[in-house]
């Protein structure tokens, strides 16, 4: 299945994408769920037959909310790919690298990334999101798939000034509007094995970034692993999974998004996640 969160006219729903066409399943399932991720979290229990009870809308009249808008985290993997680990100079590392964003950090697909009037050092960070299914704590490697609802695109943007204020990687990370999430979010066994996938970062058309998701340093079991024994994982909750190297910040000279730019990231099967950048107002 491929679900999303979006709004039509205005209010605010979930439910199915087949082609060009969005089934509105949240309003035909509102009694049962308040949310996609409350239907992540009875593993989608009803959701496909409700498809034919469902309002349908041609997807150029919705408005794509990130995909799961209230997680109840948003876990970050820094530095795993090592074409970025070299890029930033970091030492090799025995556990993944892990920070935090704030879910009104995020936009969804075809709406702006906001550049904050404090900082012109926008950047950009494509990477695979991975959503969580069913709550679980210290979850092993064998197991860990069995953990995942499914898969979506993400543009980590980062205000690298404030990333470096300190070594702590949070206040870069969290300006509201620049993190984006979506189109929708694909069930494993909608998009099939994910080592060959090629993840794709495009900046005004132009190939910025670009790796297969074999070449992570920690895998996604490693990833579920890790982040399940320092905490309890729930439905929806979203690990993004890293960036490849490429980012503007370690160029020369650095390239920053700016407004008026058209940034995508696009993963091999998945979709392609695309927003235009803003200033903030």
């Amino acid at each position: 299945m491929i679900l999303a969160t979006v709004a039509i006219d205005g209010r605010t729903t979930w439910g199915l994408v087949e082609g060009e066409t969005f089934f509105d399943v949240g309003a035909a399932l509102k009694a049962r769920y308040a949310d996609l991720k409350a239907a992540i979290g009875s593993a989608f229990a009803g959701v496909a037959d409700a498809k034919s009870a469902a309002a349908s809308v041609p997807v150029s009249k919705v408005t794509w909310l990130p995909v799961i808008p209230n997680p109840d985290k948003i876990l970050c993997v820094g530095l795993n790919y090592e074409t970025h680990r070299k890029e930033t100079g970091r030492a090799e590392v025995e556990h993944p690298t892990i920070f935090s964003r704030y879910a009104n950090s995020q936009t969804g697909h075809l709406q702006p990334i906001v550049r904050p009037r404090v900082s012109t050092d926008l950047d950009f960070e494509g990477e695979l999101a991975v959503i969580i299914g069913k709550a679980g704590r210290y979850i092993s490697r064998a197991d860990a798939m069995d953990y995942v609802a499914g898969y979506s695109c993400y543009n980590d943007g980062s205000i690298r000034d404030f990333q470096r204020h300190t070594h702590q990687f949070t206040p870069g990370k969290n300006f509201p509007d620049t993190g984006a999430f979506g189109p929708w979010m694909m069930t494993p066994d909608e998009l099939g094995a994910l080592g060959e996938l090629k993840l794709e970062t495009r900046l005004n058309g132009q190939v910025v970034q670009e790796a297969r998701i074999k070449q992570m340093i920690f895998d996604i079991p490693r990833q579920i692993e890790y982040c399940s024994t320092f905490t309890r994982l729930e439905p929806g909750d979203v690990i993004v999974s890293g960036t490849p190297g490429g980012v503007g910040a370690r160029r020369e000279p650095p390239l920053w998004m700016k407004p008026g730019d058209v940034v995508e990231v696009e993963v091999e099967r998945l979709g392609v996640l695309r927003n235009v950048v803003t200033d903030e107002t």
